[in-house]
């Protein structure tokens, strides 16, 4: 099978195994809860110039490091289609945004100890309602910086789209992925309670996520319907969702690493990795390798049937944190069940923009107009108009 070769690149981080921590990571500068601002005139997207850090004491052990595959398997595309991340980079300043910041959407206990889990919100102005694009940012479980991926998030909101970026429970907070997937959903039903007032059509919701948020968006997308993970406040509203973009996440997590190098299959699979920290808790010495049916419990694949919302995956052929034949897995397991899922493999592109490990043009592929407008694209035909 054909290879692709990298150099191996660790980086240790304080306290904290952080894989996939930022993708395109933006600010937007500070402004209190509520303001209102206006997008710059057409141009380049806004973005941060200094990428965020991983929390002091997140993470599954202190001192523990990012590791990177030095190889990645060849993915089938033969059932996807391939995108040419060529041509030009997305503008913004085509709309004005009013913009709120830091908005308490739920306060959740995990182990004794509360957080206030906020989110902000971006929302074209104008007096008809707008459709609601939930964002999901990544973090390796680990972090959950709610500024990240400011340039894509503001054009895709420019689409005309309330785009709401939300803080969720990571292992940092002794969370599983049960507490995260209902973070998610406790979003959507606080910004439907909220739809009024936020200028937001409650009738439309999709959920996108990048690596950890595209295997959130994932779960939130295939469990419509499913009460389980309905927790929290605002249960009088629905957290079903119309539609999932899911960019490089993960789905079944026992075969994250399985295109990737045995290094680093390893160092996925061993007890304490974020991956079964955030299945298991943390301190846990069970494996998702070792214990099938809780692999299956976290797997977004399990829960899909008739009210699973329509799908498009999107992943890097070049991906050297989470395996691409994770995207086809998924794919091809919810068109076993008659969902409307499609897979797009960006060429040659990795997982995001990883400027965190010295590669700032990792992430130019995903910001381009091609990728972009296939997310916008499936936006407007699911939720749009």
């Amino acid at each position: 099978m054909a290879m692709r070769s990298r150099l191996a690149i660790t980086v240790t981080v304080p306290g904290a195994v952080v894989l996939g921590l930022l993708l395109t990571a933006c600010s937007s500068g500070s402004s209190s809860a509520g303001s209102s601002s206006s997008s710059p005139a057409l141009g380049a997207c806004p973005r941060e110039s200094t990428p965020t850090a991983a929390p002091e004491g997140g993470g599954t052990s202190a001192g523990a490091a990012i590791q990177l595959s030095k190889t990645v398997k060849a993915t089938d595309t033969s059932t996807s289609t391939v995108i040419d991340p060529t041509g030009p980079q997305i503008q913004c300043g085509q709309a004005d945004l009013s913009i709120r910041k830091d908005i308490v959407y739920s306060s959740p206990t995990t182990g004794g100890k509360k957080t206030d889990l906020k989110l902000d919100l971006q929302v074209p102005k104008g007096s008809e309602a707008k459709p609601l694009v939930v964002y999901i940012t990544g973090g390796g479980f680990v972090t959950d910086d709610k500024t990240a991926n400011l340039a894509q998030r503001t054009y895709v909101a420019e689409q005309g789209y309330a785009v709401a970026s939300i803080e969720y429970r990571t292992i940092g907070n002794g969370a599983t992925y049960r507490d995260g997937v209902a973070d998610v959903k406790s979003a959507i039903r606080y910004l439907r309670a909220h739809a009024d007032e936020y200028g937001i059509d409650g009738t439309k919701v999709a959920v996108w996520g990048q690596s950890a948020g595209g295997y959130l968006a994932a779960m939130a997308g295939t469990t419509n319907g499913d009460k389980q993970f309905d927790i929290g406040d605002n249960l009088d509203q629905s957290s079903e969702v119309q539609a999932v973009v899911d960019e490089f996440g993960a789905g079944d997590l026992s075969k994250i690493a399985d295109d990737l190098d045995v290094a680093t299959q390893k160092a996925y699979n061993a007890p304490g990795s974020f991956v079964n920290a955030y299945v298991f808790g943390p301190g846990s010495k069970k494996t998702v390798t070792s214990d099938a049916a809780a692999n299956a419990a976290a797997n977004p694949a399990s829960y899909s049937n008739s009210k699973t919302a329509p799908f498009i995956l999107l992943q890097g052929d070049n991906d050297h944190i989470i395996s691409p034949g994770q995207s086809l897995i998924l794919a091809d397991a919810l068109k076993a069940k008659g969902v409307d899922a499609t897979r797009y493999v960006v060429k040659g592109a990795d997982h995001g923009d990883m400027s965190f490990l010295g590669d700032p043009e990792a992430g130019i592929p995903w910001s381009t107009q091609k990728v972009m407008g296939t997310i916008t694209g499936f936006l407007d035909e699911r939720i749009g108009g």
